[in-house]
């Protein structure tokens, strides 16, 4: 061997490191030692010897020296010399041949490790320098167990090195890969295949792993090579006996299910499937009550999957080809199969039953597409809609109080059977409409002696009947009188039978479910709103024992009341007083249990707000209703203010603070009832909103706790510009200073939207105080922007980014709403300390969001400025910076036009250039040709083009234009 330049022995301080229990110091070592082997011209040949020979017994030194070849063949096979590559063949050679004479075989993950080498090795040299590669390892391993194991592991690792479609090859290894299965398929498939079956044959009973193994690779290659070589009666009857076999019955499964999955001429795979069904049924395949092996099962059921989508399939091609004859046939075979669909469907093991799931969607999609059905399609889907209702119902065992990962599958099955009974509808919605109620009105007739999950299911089928049967806006009382008296007969059945107060939490939840998805069902027929609200109200919903129900029931109450409020008004005050308590802010003290969390009082609050605003009270009345809902929330909020001030222990602070923000965000949700200012002036509720404020605001200068109380306090003066308009001005100013005083980058990211949304509300109104908190608000975002921070902290680059958009958002609403006096009131130092950020977040930042804001302000900019009565010194502002930014910033190489957003910007900037060229004329043209353009080395020809371009009135074609401009450009 060609070991002359290096030691010929290894390092074994270095090997001692691979030992995973070595200590750091080895270990590193032993990374050093990996390292120098990969990269030596010839080092990694001591690996080679050491495998060859045999030389170390350690499985952990084994293993690193095939991964030293592993990389050589790899990475640097190309620069090795003739001599070298042949002592890689050699090596592997007599490696393998070592393990022939062991007694014991290697350890698997060493097994695995030399698959790969000689999968790679394959790969490299198949084509070129080891066309013999598959015989030289047949003729050597014969029919030695331990050989015949490195061989079957190494055609799975062809198989993941070639042809895997997961993995994703380049273009040159996509050809390679092609010529290597092309050479193979002319050159030794055939014996390759023959060696399987000597191996199938051999050791299905001495060695059933080395069997499983080999069907795996038959299952493997069989989707590439031609199938007659493994679809014939002495390969199909082998795998048909080892069916029978309890070690390779899963596997010859597999196997079967990969042949049928060929693709094929239709005509053919019917035939093959027919005939391997045909097969399958004589030997007794078919009898699935008879078999006890649900993972046997679960296998089988996904062949007959295969096989019949494959019908399916091949019946599709032959009824586009217009054959008739064999359209017919090949229809027949797929109606044969349904008997065992169906079995397999209803099967109470739910992994065998979703198994077949997909045959049987394709099944129902064959019969949508018929003209006509016969009585047995008929009949066939009827009993897909009982096996899929019986499916649906949930087993005892199903534990509802802490659901875990059997019961997250069996909800994904659910999903499955709700699509099935979609498509069932699709298919014969009278057919399903018919079954449903029949199971319904069954089990609804005897609801109190039923088990809970038939009660459930019955409801639940009510309900899936809403999606399965669709109608417009939840309009299923309307239309189709067979549909409509149907759902209203079984939606009368329901509220009126008493279920309702079924004692378990999956029914009670389907109920109210039900009655929120027909809510329109209370508008034909409102004499049931009363008891049904009775339901929600009492210790059926709202108060039901279990918290899950409870919180359901929240949400689906405050939506009930947004539908048929008009239906409840005779019992607004009723309801709210029965409600009373769930309105109730709980108190922070540890170890109080409410019925409700605050999340789900949030919708109670809202139906209030709804029932009060929405009755047919006088405005008085409304006035007193809402003061009473929101004057307690007042009260408690200034009492735990007061308690946090006093406040010094931190985990009790910040329970302090959830309870204020709670407060807060009740009394926002309740203003969800309101439209605008004129629907609460109408109910005369301006007054207690203008309270709430008084009393909230002061949260605003609270000094601990900021970040939670300023969040909903800004929340609610979001909600009270929409509600009160300008009646919140007055509280404005005071809170906009409380909350920039001593503020982070997320808090003021947050307030400038509410300052965007007033400058655009109210425009003028709010002139004076935009111009009194302009600079307040821009130097807060610069000492904030200013702070240092740590180089690698993601989170506050990103908080920063969003803040300078944000800062950005805010200029462009003030130039956008007409305001300039905002801004040109500022004094010349502040306008142009301003001005000069734009033209930064233009160019500097590589922000495509930001820069297009940018470029929209200065736009607007030049528009309001730019002319001859504009801002004083601002033409001189314009060329010096605007016209330099318009360039400079595409020039950028971060600046990239294939991305969408940044073509946008690009867009920006031409309009930016196109209204200084309306508002400057000839002048600004006269600057770009003989000053700007020039300094730019533009020669003076493609300079004239750009400025004719400019000068055109159509603005498209300058944006085109001016993309094609930079994309020169940066060539």
């Amino acid at each position: 061997m060609a070991c002359q330049s290096v030691a010929a022995v290894m390092d074994e301080q270095a090997l001692l490191g691979l030992n995973p229990n070595a200590d750091a110091r080895y270990r590193q070592r032993a990374m050093a030692y990996f390292e120098q082997l990969k990269e030596s011209q010839d080092a990694w040949e001591v690996c080679a010897e050491a495998l060859a020979k045999g030389i170390y017994n350690d499985d952990h030194v084994k293993f690193f020296c095939f991964q030293v070849l592993e990389h050589q063949i790899k990475f640097r096979h190309a620069g090795l010399t003739a001599v070298q590559q042949q002592l890689i063949r050699e090596t592997l050679m007599k490696w393998l041949q070592c393990q022939l004479m062991n007694t014991q075989p290697e350890k698997p993950f060493i097994r695995n490790k030399a698959a790969q080498v000689f999968a790679l090795t394959f790969v490299m040299e198949y084509l070129t320098l080891w066309p013999k590669f598959f015989f030289d390892i047949l003729s050597l391993v014969g029919l030695n167990p331990h050989g015949v194991d490195i061989y079957l592991r190494t055609l799975m690792a062809i198989d993941a090195e070639v042809v895997d479609r997961d993995i994703l090859h380049t273009h040159e290894e996509t050809r390679r890969n092609t010529l290597i299965k092309d050479s193979m398929r002319e050159q030794c498939i055939p014996s390759l295949v023959e060696s399987w079956f000597q191996i199938l044959q051999t050791y299905q009973q001495s060695h059933p792993e080395l069997t499983c193994q080999c069907l795996e690779v038959v299952g493997a290659y069989v989707s590439w090579i031609d199938l007659n070589l493994i679809a014939n009666d002495r390969f199909v009857n082998l795998l048909l006996g080892q069916m029978s076999m309890e070690e390779l019955r899963e596997e010859a499964c597999d196997c079967l299910f990969e042949i049928v999955n060929k693709g094929m001429d239709p005509v053919d795979k019917t035939k093959l499937v027919e005939s391997l069904c045909q097969v399958l049924q004589s030997a007794g395949f078919f009898n699935v009550e008879q078999e006890e092996d649900v993972d046997f099962l679960a296998k089988f059921s996904r062949l007959v999957n295969g096989m019949g989508q494959s019908l399916v399939l091949s019946w599709t091609k032959l009824a586009k080809s217009g054959n008739m004859k064999e359209t017919a046939e090949s229809l027949q075979a797929v109606e044969a199969k349904v008997p065992l669909l169906l079995q397999l469907l209803v099967h109470e093991d739910d992994d065998i039953s979703a198994n077949i799931v997909g045959f049987c969607y394709e099944y129902l999609h064959v019969l949508k597409q018929l003209p006509q059905l016969t009585d047995q399609q008929k009949a066939n889907i009827e009993a897909i809609m009982l096996a899929v209702m019986k499916k649906l119902t949930y087993d005892d065992e199903y534990n509802f109080e802490n659901e875990g990962e059997d019961e997250a599958m069996f909800v994904e099955y659910r999903k499955q059977m709700k699509m099935l009974l979609d498509r069932l509808a699709q298919v014969s919605p009278e057919l399903l409409l018919e079954a449903v109620r029949r199971v319904f009105t069954n089990t609804m007739q005897n609801w109190q002696t039923a088990p809970f999950m038939e009660v459930e299911v019955a409801i639940r089928l009510l309900y899936m009947l809403g999606e399965a049967l669709p109608a417009s806006h939840g309009a299923h009382f309307s239309g189709d009188t067979a549909k409509t008296s149907a759902l209203q007969d079984m939606m009368r059945t329901l509220v009126s039978c008493g279920v309702s107060g079924y004692q378990h939490s999956s029914v009670a939840l389907e109920f109210f479910e039900t009655v929120v998805r027909y809510d329109k069902f209370f508008i034909v027929e409102p004499q049931h709103v009363p008891n049904v609200l009775m339901a929600f109200l009492d210790q059926r919903g709202l108060r039901h024992s279990s918290p899950k129900v409870r919180s359901r029931v929240a949400y689906l109450f405050s939506r009930f009341i947004k539908t048929l409020h008009k239906h409840m008004t005779a019992f607004i005050e009723d309801i709210l007083t029965r409600i009373q308590d769930l309105l109730e802010l709980a108190p922070p003290e540890n170890g109080f249990l409410a019925l409700l969390t605050s999340d789900d009082q949030l919708f109670m609050f809202e139906a209030a707000g709804v029932l009060i605003v929405n009755g047919e009270s006088p405005v008085e009345r409304k006035q007193a209703l809402m003061r009473s809902l929101l004057a307690p929330l007042m009260d408690a909020f200034r009492l735990l203010l007061a308690k946090l001030l006093q406040e010094t222990e931190e985990e009790r602070q910040v329970s302090l603070a959830d309870c204020l923000s709670h407060a807060v965000g009740f009394a926002s949700r309740t203003s969800k009832a309101f439209s605008n200012k004129q629907t609460v002036k109408q109910c005369g509720c301006t007054e207690v909103y203008r309270d709430c404020l008084h009393a909230f605001l002061p949260a605003l200068s609270c000094p601990v706790q900021r970040g939670a109380l300023r969040s909903s306090v800004r929340s609610f003066l979001h909600r009270m510009i929409i509600c009160l308009e300008e009646e919140v001005l007055p509280f404005i100013p005071a809170a906009s200073e409380h909350m920039l005083k001593d503020c982070e980058a997320k808090d003021l990211q947050e307030f400038i939207p509410l300052i965007s949304q007033i400058t655009a509300k109210f425009k003028r109104h709010v002139s004076p105080f935009l111009q009194q908190v302009f600079m307040p608000l821009v130097l807060a975002i610069f000492e904030v922007l200013a702070r240092p921070a740590e180089e690698n902290d993601q989170t506050a680059a990103l908080e920063k980014q969003m803040l300078r958009r944000s800062y950005f958002s805010f200029i462009q609403a003030i130039a956008g709403s007409g305001m300039n006096e905002v801004m040109a009131n500022q004094g010349a130092e502040n306008i142009e300390r301003v001005l000069f950020t734009i033209i930064q977040g233009a160019v500097d930042f590589p922000d495509p969001i930001a820069q297009k804001t940018c470029f929209i302000i200065l736009s607007k900019l030049v528009e309001l400025w730019g002319g001859k009565d504009g801002l004083v010194g601002f033409p001189d502002f314009v060329y010096k910076h605007i016209v330099p930014a318009c360039f400079l910033a595409p020039l950028k190489p971060t600046f990239d036009l294939s991305d969408a957003q940044t073509v946008l910007t690009l867009s920006e900037c031409a309009l930016t250039l196109k209204m200084i060229h309306l508002k400057r004329g000839l002048e600004f043209i006269h600057f770009l040709q003989q000053e700007y353009l020039p300094s730019l080395q533009v020669s003076p020809e493609i300079a004239q083009e750009l400025c004719q371009v400019l000068q055109q009135p159509d603005v498209k074609v300058l944006k085109n234009y001016i993309k094609a401009f930079f994309q020169r450009a940066k060539l």
